[in-house]
């Protein structure tokens, strides 16, 4: 089976594994996003730590849940938006201010809104969580 958006479908996975209360979740798919994805979730307490596992098929990460997670999912389309815009997707996506941030690729690498709007980039958004 062919997987559409493979971070989508990770974020997805800790989002349901979260709800139920489970303490840890498997998830088949490994790339340098995902990877970077859930190294700026684990700095932010919203995730424990994670690691690869390698098998013969192919790798794998195990995610340890920490229960601070209320939400997390990809932005579709990403919306390109400029250093001074930011305010309009935080209204959209995140549910007040200061709570929760927003994924956004720059040419500086991945990074949160809050980063971005301190450095002054622009960038395409990728996911957000709160």
């Amino acid at each position: 089976m062919s997987l559409n958006d493979p971070l989508a479908n990770v974020l997805s996975k800790i989002n349901n594994a979260s709800k139920i209360g489970q303490p840890s979740v498997v998830v088949e798919n490994c790339s340098k996003l995902i990877k970077e994805v859930l190294t700026i979730m684990k700095t932010a307490n919203y995730i424990g730590e994670f690691e690869e596992v390698e098998d013969g098929k192919g790798n794998y990460l195990k995610i340890s849940l920490v229960g601070t997670l209320n939400c997390c999912g990809v932005i579709k389309p990403r919306f390109a938006v400029k250093s001074d815009n930011f305010q309009k997707f935080e209204k959209r996506f995140l549910l007040a201010n200061n709570f929760g941030f927003i994924l956004v690729s720059t040419n500086q690498g991945l990074m949160t809104h809050v980063q971005a709007k301190e450095k002054h980039l622009g960038g395409k958004l990728i996911s957000f969580c709160y």
